[in-house]
């Protein structure tokens, strides 16, 4: 009895061990829509994914110029679109903020660099308003 709870005691630890070096690193950056005009100035060959589906691009918020568009529905079937990208930083914005999120951990997850742009869409419209 007492090798059983040896044994479950050190399987116990070595899972804790295994678990915290495995979630170890295991976020990506997150930034402002100040930062990403910021950074949108210093860097115009930036790659941005926009993962809203393809009407919302044409509707009231519209999108940044040049953003590449992968809803985050089928953004693993469609993976290998952003294989070129892998060596780069990808930044990923949605409406809110949410579903970039959700991208973000998927492309992070799969080894990319990856950069999660807070607020959305509705904070890019909203600080241009504010100006």
């Amino acid at each position: 009895m007492r090798k059983t709870n040896l044994l479950f005691f050190v399987l116990f630890i070595l899972s804790i061990g295994v678990y915290g070096c495995s979630t170890k690193d295991s976020t990506y950056k997150s930034i402002t829509v100040e930062q990403l005009k910021k950074e949108m100035k210093e860097n115009p060959d930036m790659i941005i994914l926009d993962v809203r589906n393809p009407y919302e691009l044409k509707g009231p918020l519209g999108q940044i110029k040049g953003v590449i568009n992968i809803p985050v529905q089928v953004l693993e079937q469609r993976i290998s679109e952003l294989a070129k990208y892998k060596d780069k930083e990808i930044t990923v914005i949605c409406r809110s903020g949410h579903r970039s999120a959700i991208a973000s951990e998927i492309l992070f997850k799969k080894g990319f660099n990856i950069t999660n742009v807070k607020g959305g869409m509705i904070a890019y419209r909203k600080s241009e308003k504010q100006k």
